[in-house]
């Protein structure tokens, strides 16, 4: 492998769920609780998917595997004990490889996750959003806080020494005193990480036209002031804006996306980011595939692929889009790092930091871009500050 090359994952999107949450923004598409789920089509398809993909590979190992979705736990294991047999056989994995499912309580059916783990998945990530059965209520979710109990518990029963748990804050009507509730629940699970994100109304779901009640800026401040020390006390580190680990067991996948690494993206919608080959040398490329899953599945017995576009990232943007990730770290990166991923000069950044430092938004170390606490608050700020083409 050149040294030029940044790490590997691999993203593989399934995109059904039992039906769409009113915030939710990705490509999910709901089934029902009896929603028959073509999973023989869609394995065959993903394979095939992947094996177009493997020249951008480029002789790397994966470091990671991530399947989102929608609710991969709407899979069986089987399914996915093929895949995972598929990718081995087509590309080489790293020994100590993270190999992570995403699952959601209320689509369990009982023993599913020690078949999860024979399979060779070593990483849960399930997303329980919250413990209070009212606050489930009002985001759309079919599970209830016993539900997300009772799948923690199955979890280690079958084996997974490595979970996430997702949990949103700032929901409606919510008070700093069921924030912390909530992360109290969490906390007494013993996760060995925890997503821990605001509620935002994005474009295009059911909250951004017909909007909850949500709490007032004064308490959001609140809620996170008083929530970041609760699970820094607790042994929890937060290593990026919303995400918190034990010690050995932060995210491997998603340091390598917020690290401006390389992934490859199989599955209806499914995104990636490579380095690839043009004159001149490498340059960076997002590349998304067909979005509808039954146009996805359509696309197996279609000349054009699976492919629905490709555009290299301008090497003027790739400064903001180097800034975007890894300063979302809490340790940010060294100011080495800069040129190697941007191709811009270090020297060419040092006075905006300068600027920004003196806005209190970065950490005062001379050989590392390293956003300060105030700066994590107002990222899009200092991002402002840092990109060379504002």
């Amino acid at each position: 492998m050149s040294h030029s090359l940044p790490p590997l994952s691999l993203y593989v999107h399934v995109p059904w769920c039992v039906r769409k949450c009113p915030y939710c923004d990705f490509n999910s598409h709901g089934v029902g609780r009896s929603g028959a789920l073509p999973e023989e089509d869609y394995l065959s398809a993903l394979i095939e998917d992947l094996q177009a993909d493997l020249p951008l590979a480029r002789g790397r190992e994966l470091v990671s595997v991530f399947i989102g979705g929608g609710t991969p736990s709407l899979m069986s294991a089987g399914f996915y004990g093929r895949l995972l047999d598929a990718v081995a056989e087509r590309l080489p994995m790293a020994a100590d490889i993270e190999i992570t499912l995403e699952a959601n309580p209320g689509t369990l059916e009982r023993g599913r996750f020690a078949g999860y783990r024979r399979v060779g998945i070593n990483r849960l990530s399930l997303g329980v959003q919250s413990f209070q059965d009212a606050q489930l209520e009002a985001l759309g979710r079919i599970h209830s806080g016993d539900d997300a109990r009772a799948a923690v518990n199955e979890a280690r029963e079958a084996g997974f020494d490595n979970l996430n748990l997702d949990l949103m804050h700032g929901l409606p009507d919510q008070t700093p005193e069921l924030a912390l509730a909530d992360l109290e629940l969490a906390l007494a699970l013993s996760p060995e990480h925890l997503s821990w994100y605001q509620l935002t109304l994005e474009p295009n779901t059911e909250f951004h036209s017909r909007p909850p009640v949500l709490p007032e800026e004064e308490v959001l401040w609140d809620i996170q002031d008083l929530g970041h020390a609760r699970l820094e006390a607790a042994g929890l580190s937060r290593y990026e804006i919303s995400a918190y680990a034990r010690p050995g067991r932060r995210s491997r996948h998603n340091l390598n996306y917020w690290r401006f690494g390389d992934y490859l993206g199989i599955g209806a919608g499914a995104h990636a980011k490579l380095s690839v080959e043009a004159e001149g040398g490498l340059h960076i490329e997002r590349r998304w595939k067909t979005r509808q899953p039954e146009a996805y599945l359509r696309r197996q017995r279609d000349p054009r692929g699976f492919l629905a576009g490709r555009a290299p990232i301008p090497a003027e943007e790739l400064p903001l889009e180097f800034a975007m990730n890894v300063l979302r770290l809490t340790d940010g990166v060294p100011l080495s790092s800069w040129s190697a991923h941007t191709g811009r000069p270090a020297q060419a950044l040092l006075g905006r930091l300068d600027e920004a430092r003196k806005k209190g938004l970065l950490m005062e170390e001379a050989e590392r871009v390293q956003a300060s606490p105030q700066g994590l608050l107002f990222l899009n700020e200092l991002l402002a500050l840092i990109d060379p083409s504002g």
